[in-house]
């Protein structure tokens, strides 16, 4: 038993110093999109969540492409502002 928990103990720290090597040769706006992908997975595993990689990938993407948006200034419309109203 304490065994398994050195060897597992091991290979999490060959996988962190991997990435760490790794990411030091990013320039910083990669490193930036790594750390933001760490944060998302880490609240997924903080939810419990366990998905396929797709789906994971699906969510980041659109995680992505929304950031920034709740600062845009784009003024909201609702139904009201309609002209015509599709049937």
């Amino acid at each position: 038993m304490a065994i398994e928990i050195a060897f597992d103990y091991y290979q999490d720290m060959v996988v962190t110093e991997q990435i760490n090597s790794k990411l030091q040769r990013l320039p910083t706006l990669y490193q930036q999109e790594v750390l933001h992908f760490v944060e998302f997975l880490s609240q997924k595993a903080m939810r419990g969540e366990t998905e396929t990689e797709e789906k994971v990938w699906s969510d980041f993407s659109l995680i992505q492409a929304m950031r920034g948006l709740e600062d845009d200034d784009t003024p909201e419309y609702t139904e009201a502002d309609l002209k015509v109203k599709w049937r």
